[in-house]
């Protein structure tokens, strides 16, 4: 896989680096992590990482397209590799869990505005809201 991600950063533009890959893999094992996470990820593979070369690292792989940040309501930022659709998110209200939701109609955009006031729209970001299994399973337990 490590061959792969080479690839994908030196064909986005960038260098490799140790932290770039280190990033990228953490991101695959925890999909929806926030900064914090994948610094702890990443001080595994190489440590004395800083967490501020962790955000340049995030920040330079979504400037270059290899990954997505989310930002759901309340929540800090969080970071994917699943890229180059247009997926959305469901959170849990309780426990802060993210899962993907594909698009229904299957091209982005998948919804329609009223009104795209003169902007050319590309895609859509919906969030949906509500209480993951483990949360709904501790509800039925406590009943």
């Amino acid at each position: 896989m490590t061959s792969e991600l080479e690839t994908r950063i030196r064909n986005a533009g960038l260098r490799v680096t140790g932290q770039r890959l280190a990033v990228l893999e953490a991101l695959e094992t925890a999909p929806h992590a926030d900064a914090d996470s994948v610094h702890r990820r990443v001080q595994h593979e190489l440590p004395g990482t800083s967490l501020q070369a962790t955000y340049v690292v995030l920040g330079a792989l979504t400037d270059a397209g290899l990954i997505r940040r989310i930002e759901p309501a309340g929540s800090p930022a969080l970071y994917e590799r699943r890229i180059g659709d247009n997926h959305h998110h469901v959170v849990c209200t309780r426990c802060g869990a993210v899962a993907d939701v594909d698009c229904v109609h299957g091209e982005a955009p998948c919804l329609a505005p009223s009104s795209t006031a003169g902007f050319a729209i590309s895609t859509a970001e919906v969030t949906f809201w509500g209480l993951c299994p483990s949360c709904q399973e501790n509800d039925r337990g406590e009943s």
